[in-house]
């Protein structure tokens, strides 16, 4: 009789060959674990994103009010980016001064940008009301801090200089120009402005942005429109659509300059970004690899 050794010995044999034969292939195909997980994970995992945060920083006085402001200064940005570029330009040697300047009077180094909106720099610069040079300064804020002017005629006045003198109109007008007006001297005007600025404090408090708004359209509208609004301590943002469309537009421009400005370098090279962007990472399997070969 066989003993039981006897018995399994050939099923062991057999056993050993079929083992020795998965080494043989193994070994002539090389391992496919690696390959079978990098299937299933490629099956199972999606490409993977990470999220990078919009890179736009806005200036101390105008934090707070970021998202209200953030899509007009991104449309500014690319609609305007030409007159951008231009007034920084113009600007590197005057908002230097005019910081300077504004600083001695504790008023914002922001508010030199509205040496941009108001005349470009242009210190001849007229308006149709007859707000005369750099910043635009009318006749009565003239009289009112007592820096010398000459008073802007209004078309009614001018038709009756050009009726009454027809031959001598234009030397006239020519003569008016030509007399001292501090209103186009840089220093005089720019420290009137922010004399002016200063006294704002006293009828809007430190609420810059209704400080702006009244520049452009006169602090009797600025307190109508808060009136309107219904709030005991209304900001820009409450009053806004209670403000003429002009003034709405100036604040809103004022603002924009301002962060662009303070991200100059950004906007200049195009990296400037409004909001989180979703990018996708790449050489994704090949992370993967490295990370199964270690």
């Amino acid at each position: 009789m066989l003993t039981n050794i006897q018995k399994f010995l050939p099923k062991l044999l057999l056993g050993c060959v079929i083992f020795a034969s998965v080494n043989a292939y193994a070994g002539n195909y090389g391992d496919t674990t690696k390959k079978i997980l990098l299937a299933e994970l490629d099956k199972k995992i999606e490409p993977l994103y990470i999220t990078k945060p919009a890179n736009i920083v806005f200036p101390e006085i105008l934090k707070g009010n970021e998202e209200e402001a953030l899509s007009y200064v991104e449309k500014f940005s690319t609609n305007r980016r030409d007159y951008i570029i231009r007034m920084y330009n113009k600007g590197k040697k005057l908002f230097p001064k005019a910081s300077t300047i504004l600083k001695k009077h504790n008023v914002p180094q922001e508010f030199k940008v509205l040496l941009a909106l108001e005349s470009a720099f242009n210190a001849n610069a007229v308006s149709c009301a007859g707000a005369v040079g750099y910043w635009q300064i009318m006749d009565a804020v003239a009289g009112e801090y007592g820096i010398k002017h000459v008073k802007q005629l209004s078309k009614e006045e001018k038709k009756k200089i050009m009726k009454e003198n027809p031959k001598k109109a234009d030397s006239i007008f020519k003569a008016m120009a030509k007399q001292k007006d501090d209103r186009k001297n840089f220093n005089i005007a720019t420290t009137t402005a922010a004399k002016y600025l200063k006294d704002r404090v006293k009828n809007l408090g430190n609420n810059w942005l209704l400080i702006v708004a009244s520049y452009n359209c006169g602090v009797g509208n600025v307190w109508s429109a808060m009136k309107q609004s219904g709030k005991a301590n209304p900001t820009f943002w409450d009053i806004k659509n209670f403000l003429p469309l002009e003034t709405r537009n100036y604040v809103m421009n004022f603002i924009a300059m301002n962060v662009i400005f303070h991200n100059y370098d950004k906007f200049t090279k195009k990296t400037l970004t409004f909001a989180p962007e979703k990018i996708m990472v790449d050489n994704f399997e090949q992370h993967m690899n490295t990370e199964l070969d270690k």
